[in-house]
């Protein structure tokens, strides 16, 4: 198991210091993903495997998951299976967190595979290669979504739904 981090403590002025779990066997891409992020802000904590993957979201609190899908131990569609799994108590802190915002980035590019990833939970599918702005874009999005679905109750005035 090796998980290899990478934190940023300085000027994060548009994401707010989001720490992002990068899932990615590759070394190239990686690396190169975790240079981007962190030129851009971010904190990136890079895993190579399914077991590292799950052990640090286990461990440790991350904004948002990197997900490629082809690992050398394993589908990393099973980390997404295993993190929407998980049973989640209102209003309790627990790891891993099931309502971790994911984004699979994969060279799987069929159709059928973008359908399986968001059926699975994933929140987004980039195929790739990609471009960093749109990726950036991507994450921001998302956790503009989970920001709205952070607490179940919606209230307008005096009126609670819950």
């Amino acid at each position: 198991m090796r998980v290899q981090e990478f934190s940023l403590r300085r000027n994060r002025p548009h994401n707010g210091g989001m720490r992002i779990l990068v899932v990615e066997d590759n070394e190239g891409i990686a690396a190169g993903l975790r240079a981007n992020l962190m030129q851009r802000g971010y904190a990136a904590d890079v895993c190579d495997t399914v077991a590292s993957a799950w052990h640090a979201l286990s461990t440790e609190h991350f904004d948002a998951v990197l997900l490629d899908l082809g690992l050398p131990d394993g589908d990393g569609s099973e980390i997404v299976r295993r993190l929407r799994a998980q049973v989640s108590r209102p209003g309790v802190a627990q790891l891993p967190d099931a309502s971790t915002p994911v984004l699979i980035l994969t060279a799987r590019d069929q159709v059928q595979d973008r359908v399986a990833g968001l059926n699975l939970g994933a929140d987004d599918y980039l195929v790739k290669p990609f471009d960093m702005d749109e990726l950036e874009a991507r994450l921001r999005a998302m956790m503009r979504r989970a920001v709205g679905q952070a607490s179940p109750v919606i209230r307008h005035g005096d009126l609670e739904v819950d």
